[in-house]
């Protein structure tokens, strides 16, 4: 019995049970992973998983039930439990299972690769990216690298007739390590992941940017306070992007909890700024054919010119706020849906980061931020810090200790976007400039 098959006998177990709507959701995964630390492998796992959800309606109760075990002889009482959880609960006039639209094809999207590695090419891969790293002059230790591979395929049935699956690949190499001796120790790292081997990056490059950057943070120093400008690295940009999505999910906007809920159709980044969420797009990390109710992907421009043209919706959302969904229902096996970006980045700009910083006398570039000190309802943003002065236009002495703080609002309307856009990590931004924030330091 295939997926498919599976899930649609659930679901009709759960009409059985008493049912009027239900749907049903099947993950299963695979994964091998191998671990190595100064020569030595020190971890090598495989793993799989099955995971089993059911969502069941009765009226305008809803319950979610479920299960690690894909045995139909055990359907009937597990959709007897989902009913009889539904029964007691309190309505939820706005939940609902969406007309079904027809499964789009996830063959353009390319999320499969055929290639399984075997245990020697990933433990190849982590040596390669280590030994990359500790060939650097200055790094004394290794926190390890690991190389890893892993398939999920998802697979939806609905009882208003939606069935699909689809399956998608992911290959990653990471390492970690420390520069200096004793107390004056520093640690950086670096990573990459691809859904097709092909485009997974040299391990050596990885390893060489994470010793480097190790050594770069030796001997940092705590800056006096001041209001500057702050330049994102790559790698902490993408965070400004997360908030912005947050503040843009369709559930904190119904529930009033988002700084953004009054500001559709308003300015709300700087003009000429623009964000995309894709996951149509080929080769995606986070791209699929269909969201976690079937309603098929879609690309969405979220803020154009700095205008915010839209929210992120799955269909409850959508409902609340009386309008469609986007198709950015995510979803896992033990709970209802809820909005969700997938591939989420903000448009480059012109600039080279050379050209962004060039005519900044002092500011800061951070690289690192530690703790997540933002209050999703008013914007409020304070977060630890570390990363290098900017002096005449150029990176200066490391620096940490430090904090960083503002308001989302402002911080959104003063950015300025280098030219340096790279998709990396699902939610990818350029170097990023934001003028007037307050660097709290010695």
């Amino acid at each position: 019995m295939n997926p498919l098959e599976r899930l649609s006998a659930l679901v009709e177990a759960a009409r059985r049970a008493g049912a009027d709507q239900a749907d049903a959701l099947l993950v299963e995964s695979m994964s091998l992973s191998a671990q190595r630390r100064l020569g030595r492998l020190e971890q090598l796992e495989r793993a799989e998983g099955l995971d089993l959800g059911l969502r069941v309606f009765v009226g305008q109760r809803v319950a979610v039930v479920s299960s690690t075990r894909a045995d139909p002889a055990g359907f009937a009482a597990l959709a007897e439990r989902a009913v009889a959880m539904a029964r007691v609960v309190p309505e939820d006039p706005f939940a609902a299972i969406p007309d079904p639209e027809p499964v789009p094809d996830a063959a353009p999207l390319e999320l499969e690769d055929p290639t399984e590695p075997a245990a020697d090419a990933l433990i190849a891969r982590a040596a390669a990216a280590e030994e990359a790293a500790l060939a650097v002059r200055g790094v004394t230790n290794s926190e390890g690298a690991e190389a890893g591979w892993s398939r999920t395929r998802v697979a939806l049935v609905t009882s208003r007739g939606f069935a699909g699956c689809w399956s998608r690949s992911s290959h990653s190499v990471s390492v970690t390590v420390l520069a200096g001796q004793g107390s004056a120790m520093e640690r950086d790292y670096d990573y990459a992941v691809a859904v097709h081997l092909a485009d997974l990056e040299d391990p050596a490059a990885i390893g060489r940017r994470a010793g480097e950057a190790a050594v770069a943070r030796l001997h940092p120093r705590r800056p006096a306070t001041a209001r500057l400008p702050v330049v994102y690295h790559p790698r902490v940009a993408g965070s400004l992007l997360a908030h912005l999505a947050a503040a843009a999910n369709g559930a904190a906007v119904a529930r009033g909890t988002s700084f953004l809920k009054d500001s559709l159709g308003r300015q709300v980044l700087a003009p000429g700024l623009a964000v995309f969420d894709d996951a149509t797009r080929r080769r995606g990390l986070r791209s699929r054919p269909f969201d976690g109710e079937g309603t098929p992907s879609r690309p969405l421009t979220l803020v154009e010119d700095g205008v915010l043209r839209s929210w992120l919706l799955d269909g409850r959302s959508a409902r609340q706020l009386g309008l469609s969904s986007t198709g950015h229902a995510g979803r896992g096996t033990g709970g209802p849906p809820g909005p969700t970006s997938t591939n989420l980045w903000l448009a480059p700009g012109r600039l080279s980061p050379e050209a962004l910083i060039a005519d900044i006398r002092e500011g800061l570039y951070v690289t690192e931020l530690i703790g997540m000190g933002v209050n999703p309802v008013t914007g409020d943003y304070s977060r630890g810090a570390a990363g290098f002065m900017i002096r005449g236009g150029a990176l200066a002495e490391p620096v940490n200790e430090i904090t960083i703080a503002g308001r989302l609002q402002e911080m959104f309307l003063h950015m300025t976007p280098a030219d340096d856009l790279v998709f990396r990590r699902g939610i990818d931004a350029p170097t990023i400039r934001i003028e007037g924030m307050v660097m709290a330091g010695a």
